[in-house]
């Protein structure tokens, strides 16, 4: 009798199969688990299966259940992936291993003051708004080169480029787009892809892909 697969070795094997497809190593794109809304319930069968990178999008829900399971399984990397208030920034480098939505000047200076203070540097995706929406966060097009000046000015290491696709539209030329703009700006890292996308996304460069509804399921 076989047994069925869980969710996280599904999406491993759809990854490697993005990879394959591409000419990639699977070892050169990390899977983060979006456990935004999740409780300690549903974390802890993925960290038994041996991930241990995840993301959240709210730095107040994160200290009230990141702490006591990183006690447990010490090597957890934490991903801050959901949009932050420059007033909470000396909580976010305090708590969070990386963060994917630096997207406007104040939050430069905020994130550079709160690694200062902390004596810590946390690397830092730039958020692009690929789709210029008016309503998604990330820097327009236009202002990347500036923001990337100063956060490098900040001394804000850089990990790369994160964008959001507008929903319901083929996504592949917004993140070919986040590539080249990537490779313009000498950065490697691509965070981008999420449930739905996340093939296509390694397809075409993606170093980080954000995983939520086809690891836990639909949020209630």
């Amino acid at each position: 009798m076989q047994i069925a697969s869980s969710p996280l070795d599904q999406v491993h094997t759809s990854i490697a199969r993005a990879c394959k497809a591409s000419r990639r190593d699977p070892a050169d794109v990390t899977l983060i688990a979006v456990s935004k809304t999740q409780g300690p319930g549903a974390i802890l069968p993925l960290l038994e299966q041996g991930q241990r990178v995840f993301g959240e999008n709210r730095v107040q829900e994160a200290q009230g259940k990141w702490p006591a399971l990183k006690a447990q399984f010490p090597d957890i990397s934490l991903h801050l992936v959901g949009q932050l208030q420059s007033n909470k920034a000396d909580d976010a480098v305090v708590l969070f291993d990386c963060i994917h939505s630096v997207d406007r000047p104040s939050l430069v200076t905020a994130l550079g003051k709160a690694m200062d203070k902390a004596g810590k540097r946390v690397p830092c995706f730039v958020q692009v708004n690929v789709g210029e929406e008016d309503q998604k966060g990330g820097c327009a097009l236009a202002d990347l080169p500036a923001l990337l000046d100063q956060a490098r000015a900040a001394g804000i290491p850089l990990a790369g480029l994160m964008c959001v696709p507008p929903a319901g539209i083929e996504p592949a030329p917004f993140f070919a787009l986040l590539a080249k703009l990537a490779a313009d700006n000498g950065l490697s890292g691509l965070s981008m892809g999420m449930s739905g996308d996340f093939e296509t996304a390694v397809m075409l460069g993606a170093s980080h892909v954000r995983v939520g509804t086809a690891l836990f399921g639909e949020r209630s």
